[in-house]
């Protein structure tokens, strides 16, 4: 046990209110391992659909995520008009000795990955940037058909994003942005503007809508296409699972 000075040393800590700091058994100081999670994956829906509605793609990945990310990782689903909340929610967790403000050292630790389809594919763009007015870095960002809404840019990836990929189809109605660029690209990797074209290779998707399957069946495939969505899982798994290396290719070329 520590002596007498040890305790004294231990008293001084809680006093000027640093929590994670412990005495070693030899009286030395040792820092506890951080409250915050070691990956935040947050994904966005795309329309009006429930961040819960467990027939759309993003909901199946990040369940899939689930069940091969470190325990330790903070993966969850938002609506697209939810950002705000989403926002809230990573200042939350990367505020490891819960102040309520965050150190540069607490900024610097993040591992923030971010994705949606349609309107969800844009909110991860804006949250991005949000996080970039914050001095927050994102590892990586990830569009699936993404459309903007009348006042947003989804095309531009701001500079605290290391890497950004883009999945799109370019048929219908509704499609997503063709080409997605860096602010700076001596800071950002375009990984690629993937192109997926259903009118050659088409997905099935029976569970959707009649509405959906009659006008806008493209990007209704671009939300249900397996062969996609396992393009972006191996993305984010590489990036949070150390001993996965699957890389993006464009089956759908």
């Amino acid at each position: 046990m520590p002596g007498f000075t040890g305790f004294r040393a231990l008293a001084l800590l809680l006093a000027v209110g640093i929590a994670p700091a412990l005495l070693a058994a030899d009286g030395g100081i040792v820092t506890a391992p951080p409250s915050s999670p070691a990956f935040i994956v947050m994904g966005f829906v795309g329309g009006f659909v429930r961040r819960d509605n467990p027939h759309h793609g993003p909901v199946k990945l990040a369940q899939r995520i689930q069940q091969e990310a470190p325990k330790e990782a903070h993966i969850e689903v938002f609506e697209n008009r939810h950002r705000k909340s989403a926002y809230r929610m990573i200042l939350h967790l990367l505020d490891a000795n819960h102040d309520g403000k965050l150190s540069r050292e607490e900024k610097a630790a993040a591992r923030i990955i971010l994705f949606g389809q349609s309107w969800g594919g844009s909110a991860a763009v804006l949250l991005a940037r949000e996080l970039e007015r914050a001095d927050i870095p994102v590892m990586l960002t990830v569009q699936v058909d993404s459309v903007a809404k009348l006042w947003q840019n989804d095309q531009v990836i701001p500079d605290n994003v290391a890497a950004a990929a883009n999945f799109y189809q370019p048929h219908g109605i509704i499609h997503g942005t063709k080409e997605i660029r860096a602010a700076d690209h001596s800071k950002t990797r375009i990984l690629g503007n993937y192109l997926f074209d259903y009118r050659q290779t088409p997905a099935q998707c029976d569970s959707y809508p009649w509405f959906d399957r009659t006008f806008t069946p493209g990007h209704m495939q671009s939300e249900c296409d397996p062969r996609l969505w396992s393009q972006v899982e191996g993305l984010i798994l590489e990036r949070i699972n150390p001993e996965s290396r699957s890389l993006a290719v464009n089956p759908g070329r």
